[in-house]
């Protein structure tokens, strides 16, 4: 028997991505202003609620984490 698999799109709210990465409020805001995270997308259209896809959000951890590891390498 094979299952398929489903996948279904995690959606964050701003203090679910606080907590994953440590980051304020304003910071992240500023941070997806200048295109350096992600926009948060709206949960309903024409209304204020706005969320952030967890795999848009994961990537972007993990391309920090990445980074990080590269200006190691250079450094040492």
């Amino acid at each position: 028997m094979s299952k398929e698999s489903t996948y279904s799109p995690r959606l964050l709210r701003m203090k679910q991505v606080q907590a994953l990465t440590g980051l304020s409020r304003t910071y992240i805001y500023s941070l997806a202003q200048s295109q350096k995270f992600p926009r948060s997308i709206p949960l309903v259209e024409g209304g204020t609620s706005r969320a952030w896809l967890e795999s848009d959000v994961l990537k972007w951890i993990d391309e920090r984490v990445q980074a990080g590891k590269q200006e190691g390498v250079a450094n040492a």
